[in-house]
């Protein structure tokens, strides 16, 4: 298994895992819709994390996420930035900016550096904001002989949809409960694609990870399980395929280091 960053591994998870059906169980069973899903971005605290990657038993890189929150006349945002290296095929770096008050994204930029020889492709990128009802920007792909193609972007967002990558650095702050199934309508930022972000709530569990000890609700998006602290502050303690074959789990927190502004 090629690693795929983080929010680019649990989207395709999600968008990838069969559905389970009653009829392949043998039994007859009649759904409940799922709850709307929320997320509460006011409950984020400014925060800076540090994880370990796992690959099958042996330990393979790390990643570092930070959220920082800035007060604008009449509103909040909140800036999440991540930068992750899984030895030896890939970097990636993350920023997206939220609306702290409403929950609505943004902005949001990944790239992607790609180091294995099984593919033409290097290098990765999203550039896109949201105005008005549409998500544009641009997506780059670079292949190994130098040549770099540009995609233009621009897609209709449903009111209330959110991206893809908030079933990871968001999976926190969600309504939540253990035994709820949720789902929002959602915008896949790799596959220009709309489709529904979907959590279910497992029992709440104790877990040991390298920073401590905590309290946490499993939440499973697809192929992918996160568990999320229950109290604040709120925060992602460890994400695993379902497999395990893959685990990335908390080694550490500290003080935000303020971020440089983006380049115009």
């Amino acid at each position: 298994m090629r690693w795929r960053c983080f929010p680019l591994l649990v989207s395709l998870a999600a968008a990838s895992a069969p559905a389970l059906s009653a009829r392949a169980l043998g039994q007859t069973v009649v759904s409940a819709p799922p709850k709307a899903l929320r997320f509460d971005l006011t409950a984020m605290p400014a925060e800076r994390d540090s994880f370990v990657f796992m690959f099958r038993g042996t330990e393979r890189g790390y990643a570092v996420w930070q959220y920082e929150i800035a007060s604008l006349e009449g509103s909040q945002q909140v800036l999440y930035t991540a930068r992750s290296e899984f030895e030896p095929v890939e970097e990636e770096q993350l920023r997206v900016v939220l609306n702290r008050l409403t929950g609505e994204p943004i902005s949001t930029f990944h790239h992607i550096d790609l180091f294995s020889p099984a593919t033409d492709t290097v290098m990765v990128e999203h550039d896109l904001e949201v105005k008005r009802g549409e998500i544009a920007g641009r997506r780059r792909v670079g292949r190994r002989g130098g040549e770099v193609k540009i995609i233009p972007v621009s897609k209709p967002l449903p009111s209330g949809a959110v991206l893809s990558d908030y079933a990871l650095f968001a999976a926190a702050v969600t309504n939540a409960l253990p035994g709820d199934s949720l789902g929002i309508p959602a915008y896949s930022e790799f596959g220009d694609s709309l489709a529904t972000l979907s959590f279910v709530a497992e029992a709440p569990a104790t877990i040991q990870v390298p920073a401590g000890r905590f309290d946490v609700l499993p939440l499973v998006s697809g192929g992918f399980r996160v568990f999320v602290t229950r109290t604040a502050p709120r925060r992602v303690v460890k994400g695993q395929t379902l497999d395990g074959s893959f685990t990335f789990e908390l080694a550490g927190t500290g003080p935000v280091i303020p971020s440089a502004p983006r380049p115009e």
